[in-house]
């Protein structure tokens, strides 16, 4: 960086400090590879062997990795459950199955995690599954019969794709665990977990330099779709707190349905905006993922709401208020006098200056929506946009 660094020409516009962050950033993200890589997903059935240590979220992002495969990819996955020594992983697994809607293949009372996969993989050639992820046993530690059978399960499928799962927060131990399984596994990509709340990926940098196999995911919380594609620049962009707003983005579209979003319009212009399409509104907000972590995404807001109680339950108060209101209410905010508002405090939990300033908010958001969708408001949203263009 010191090399790139001296004697670097500086454009009129742009300062030496943002000049030093650009070079930074893009050693950064060469370090981590550079461009996102694919996974491998030739081979009809194609089959994704998944290891780590137990306690890495490896069960987890095996239905994690189904649930992508299947909405983003267009696969027909079957989930195995090949961990036979954790009496709890097999019921996890269906339980996760159920939820991201994908098969889990079991056999009760095989003790043989070789058999298993190699019985899953035929059964999924019968039945006309494209795609078969395997989860394998963890340990709480490397040890020498874990790898051997982990080896052995491996000659047994060969696997198309093998991916190791490690838990971001570990630090150094990582890293190490990182590069042991490579040398016995030789996998073909790594999967960081709990890359959520205040961590920043340093995990990824010493990772990749180490064992030279690139990230291909990200686990970004506990919930089945929080779960990212791996991009070095991005990463790069969290390392040095500069956000990652095209991932938020990519988070807003997937919530994004262009039928309800005409119906709202229309209603918006009508004037017709009410407390039901506000709660509509926000559960989608929710759905995109933990509120702290969405901010995070945004340029320069990071460092600023880090100390803000943000999470989950940011609108819990707000879901309580409305829940509280009568069919009626929701749709006709303007029946909300005095005496109601105490019905709804008192129902909601909350106090009546609460219900007050959301009633206001709501208020305030409506005007604001309803100006957006007016000649007036489509003017000043282009005439920004040219003044954007134009800088």
């Amino acid at each position: 960086v010191k090399d790139e660094a001296l004697g670097q020409k500086i454009l009129t516009a742009i300062k030496p400090g943002e000049m030093m962050v650009k070079i930074v950033h893009d050693r950064l993200a060469s370090l981590m590879g550079g461009e996102h890589v694919e996974m491998n997903l030739k081979g009809n059935p194609t089959v994704v062997l998944i290891a780590g240590l137990q306690g890495s979220g490896k069960t987890t992002f095996a239905g994690k990795l189904a649930s992508f495969l299947k909405k983003k990819k267009g696969k027909n996955p079957l989930l195995v459950a090949g961990d036979v020594y954790r009496p709890a992983a097999i019921e996890q697994l269906k339980v996760i199955g159920e939820q991201v809607e994908v098969p889990v293949y079991t056999e009760e009372g095989n003790m043989h995690p070789v058999k298993i996969a190699k019985a899953a993989v035929r059964e999924a050639r019968m039945k006309g599954f494209n795609t078969v992820v395997i989860d394998t046993a963890g340990r709480l530690a490397i040890d020498e019969e874990m790898m051997k059978e982990i080896a052995a399960i491996k000659e047994a499928v060969t696997p198309h794709e093998i991916l190791f799962v490690v838990d971001s927060m570990t630090g150094q131990d990582a890293v190490n665990t990182a590069r042991e399984f490579n040398e016995r596994l030789d996998y073909d990509g790594v999967v960081l977990t709990k890359l959520d709340g205040d961590t920043r990926g340093g995990a990824a940098l010493s990772i990749r330099s180490v064992v030279n196999k690139p990230i291909k995911f990200v686990g970004t919380g506990e919930k089945l779709d929080a779960m990212d594609v791996f991009h070095p620049k991005r990463m790069a962009d969290r390392i040095l707190g500069m956000g990652d707003i095209v991932s938020l983005v990519e988070k807003a579209q997937e919530q994004y349905d262009q039928e309800e979003a005409r119906k709202l319009q229309k209603k918006i212009a009508r004037n017709e905006f009410d407390f039901n399409d506000f709660m509509s509104q926000i559960q989608q907000i929710k759905k995109m993922g933990n509120v702290k972590d969405l901010a995070a995404m945004i340029p320069g807001a990071g460092k600023a709401l880090k100390d803000l109680d943000m999470d989950d339950d940011a609108f819990r108060g707000i879901e309580a208020i409305i829940n509280s209101m009568t069919p009626d209410e929701r749709a006709d905010p303007s029946l909300l006098n005095g005496s109601r508002r105490k019905r709804i405090a008192d129902g909601s939990g909350t106090t009546v200056p609460e219900v007050n300033r959301l009633v206001k908010q709501f208020g305030e958001t409506r005007k604001m929506m309803k100006m957006m969708t007016s000649g007036k408001g489509k003017a000043m949203a282009r005439a920004m946009g040219q003044r954007v263009q134009g800088r």
